[in-house]
């Protein structure tokens, strides 16, 4: 987000701000951030607002080459420390300031802050885009919305390209103003731009939040606007070529783009970067597009859109925890974003940003010391001691259940072991990661019989809910327990998967689990593959039951055993942020979405989910029949045991479910007498 700031400094600066500074770009920065805004708000209204963060990107690219293009250094030490110094001044103030207030306001609203805390503290050193990378955040999923640092990503991005492209300047030659530093830059950056754009649209399909998240995939976006400075002012031809299109129906095409559907996520990321490159070049003096991008109230927008995009996105989160987002708190949320944005800017940015400094090495120590000094309160808030008695509601939250927060953070009050120590991304597992997660999530009580097999929970976020099970299986068995979530898979690997696909080595997680623990295991296998959802038909049922068979097959012949857990009842459309905001306070009453779930009866009827799966429980209970080492457990019947024949999300007044398919922990629990009894029928189980 560089700005008239980071232009040279020289005996003539005052000229050379003139010549250089491009008003309609702050405009251009309106654009973006207004368009972030309403899809944060709203994503109806602008399904792929979101990519006004792309736009910014190019915006980046293209002034940081501009300011540095002009900027005499006399080594490189003088240059990359004049660099940081801006780069400081420009962000570091304002952030310190938005992650302390905004870490103080979530504790008053969420119980168990720790992660927030934890990206917020991220966001302090530019990391919280790899923060949320390995915590496998999906950026478009509800629960993100609760996090009110998840924004905070691009700014990791951002800065991960600041400590990269100061040496492609200098080390090109363009920073020393050499013959041959703009070819050199231009082939370096572009044989990068050309890697980094074919890793972002590979990886967006096989491993979508590294696409998203991480800096190399992004680091064609600011270095197209590097290349068109650049080209812009070294080749006389770019420029006036470009400067034959019409700017207006570059941004006509820009908010067409904005409205396509988050599924063409990578046609549209390309092209709102051309498009964002295309209109840079083109909005020049005389055209309507030029006169609107100046208009000093929308210049103005632009100067604050750093606070703003900082600020909305709190706001929103808090709005979520507390009343909600409805017609009618839209309006008071929007005057909240901009008051906070203007004294942001006013009295943050601004002063630090125009006060002198004689020093680079100064503002540096200084920046990283007020960033290091920041992250020690946050860090303490995240203590449970803190955040307990601080938040404002700790009283029981009647039907709703702490349910996704819950889970992730659970620790087993037998083994002690963390549930979210025991999770990965179906495409980060490898033998090395199972090896290292067993000394995590591998239990076994001392002087425990070690002929009893081990009872092992593999899946994705439906095993992922049942570390319970494994906790009340060491309670009353003390058979020893492992568990092992992998996310983003069908369990086993889906028939119709293609090779190269993130969940190629779904299949052999069993038999390496086995090869590594060395002892016999009784394998529970759980996962969101449901008829209802995934294979609807008779004969997708009936391969999907003999995938399961061709899967285990070598493993149930090394001597072990099955549990296949058959899919949960789905409540198709119940919001996953219910379980974890609604109920806790007198302002939640007044949040539309919880006052939906207290008046919505949810409910379906049972023989409809039930008809759905016979096919393939059928031939799953056949396969059970044939072959002694395999049992089913299926929670239908607990879960929808109700009389009338309806199944309820309720039971006795609790909610069940924290979204449309996971259990809340009490629910989970309600379960245990089906693997008790499978454990039972497969081994001769006697206590002692």
């Amino acid at each position: 987000m560089a700005t008239i700031e980071d232009l040279p400094q020289s005996s003539n600066r005052l000229n050379l701000v003139q010549s250089r500074y491009r008003p309609e770009i702050d405009g251009l920065r309106a654009f973006a951030v207004i368009a972030v805004i309403i899809n944060h708000f709203n994503k109806d209204l602008l399904p792929s607002g979101y990519l006004g963060v792309d736009i910014f990107f190019v915006i980046s690219g293209y002034v940081i080459t501009s300011s540095l293009s002009g900027r005499g250094s006399k080594g490189f030490g003088e240059f990359l420390s004049g660099f940081y110094q801006r780069r400081i001044k420009r962000l570091v103030p304002a952030l310190v300031v938005f992650v302390l207030l905004t870490s103080v306001l979530i504790c008053l609203f969420n119980s168990d802050p720790a992660k927030a805390l934890k990206t917020g503290i991220a966001s302090l050193f530019g990391l919280s885009n790899l923060y949320l990378f390995r915590q496998s955040t999906d950026y478009f999923a509800q629960s993100s919305e609760l996090n009110p640092f998840t924004h905070t990503w691009s700014l990791g991005v951002e800065e991960q390209f600041y400590l990269l492209f100061p040496f492609l300047i200098w080390f090109s030659g363009f920073g020393k103003q050499t013959a041959k530093g703009t070819r050199n830059l231009v082939l370096l950056v572009g044989v990068l731009t050309v890697a980094s754009l074919i890793s972002f649209n590979y990886l967006y399909y096989v491993n979508q939040p590294a696409a998203y998240f991480l800096m190399l995939p992004r680091f064609w976006e600011m270095a197209a606007g590097c290349l068109l400075f650049v080209g812009f002012h070294k080749r006389a031809k770019i420029e006036q070529g470009i400067e034959r299109v019409p700017p207006l129906l570059v941004v006509l095409a820009m908010i067409g783009v904005m409205f396509l559907p988050v599924a063409a996520a990578v046609p549209a990321t390309i092209s709102i970067v051309v498009l964002s490159a295309v209109l840079i070049g083109c909005l020049k003096k005389g055209t309507a597009a030029y006169k609107f991008f100046t208009l000093e109230k929308v210049v103005y927008v632009g100067l604050i859109s750093y606070s703003l995009y900082l600020w909305h996105w709190t706001v929103l989160a808090i709005s979520r925890w507390t009343i909600g987002i409805s017609w009618w708190s839209t309006l008071p949320f929007l005057a909240l974003i901009y008051a906070c944005a203007i004294a942001s800017y006013e009295w943050i940015e601004k002063p630090f940003r125009n006060r002198k400094c004689v020093s680079p090495f100064k503002v540096i120590s200084i920046g990283i010391t007020s960033l290091i000094a920041t992250s020690g309160p946050v860090a303490a808030l995240s203590n449970p001691i803190i955040s307990q008695k601080i938040v404002l509601d700790r009283g029981d939250i009647g039907t709703f259940q702490r349910g996704r927060q819950s889970q992730i953070n659970y620790i087993g009050p037998v083994t002690r072991r963390k549930n979210v120590d025991c999770q990965t991304a179906a495409y980060s597992v490898s033998r090395l990661s199972i090896r290292s997660s067993i000394r995590n999530c591998f239990w076994e009580e001392e002087g425990a019989n070690k002929k009893l097999p081990v009872v092992v929970i593999l899946g994705d976020s439906h095993a992922h809910q049942l570390f319970p099970i494994a906790e009340e299986i060491a309670k009353q068995k003390g058979m020893s327990v492992f568990n092992y979530a992998y996310h983003g898979c069908l369990v086993p690997q889906d028939p119709a998967f293609v090779a190269e696909s993130k969940c190629k080595d779904v299949n052999k997680i069993p038999m390496w689990v086995f090869e590594e623990l060395r002892r016999p295991v009784i394998f529970i296998i759980a996962s969101i593959a449901d008829p209802v959802l995934h294979f609807p038909s008779e004969a997708e049922q009936m391969a999907k039951a003999r995938a399961f068979k061709i899967a285990f097959k070598d493993v149930l012949n090394q001597g072990n055993y099955l549990i296949v857990v058959a899919p949960n009842p789905k409540f198709l459309g119940f919001d996953n942020t219910v379980s974890d905001i609604c109920g806790r306070g007198a302002l939640t009453r007044l949040n539309p979405l919880c006052s939906k779930e207290h008046a919505r009866d949810h409910k379906f009827i049972a023989n409809s989910q039930k008809n759905q799966r016979k096919v393939y429980l059928e031939a799953l209970g056949r396969w059970a029949a044939e072959d002694s080492r395999v049992k089913i457990v299926n929670p239908f019947e607990i879960l929808c045991g109700e009389s009338g024949g309806y199944c309820y999300a309720t039971s006795n007044g609790r909610l069940k479910y924290w979204d449309f398919s996971h259990l809340n922990v009490d629910a989970v629990l309600s379960t245990y007498p089906l693997y008790d009894s499978a454990i039972k029928k497969l081994i001769k189980f006697r206590p002692g």
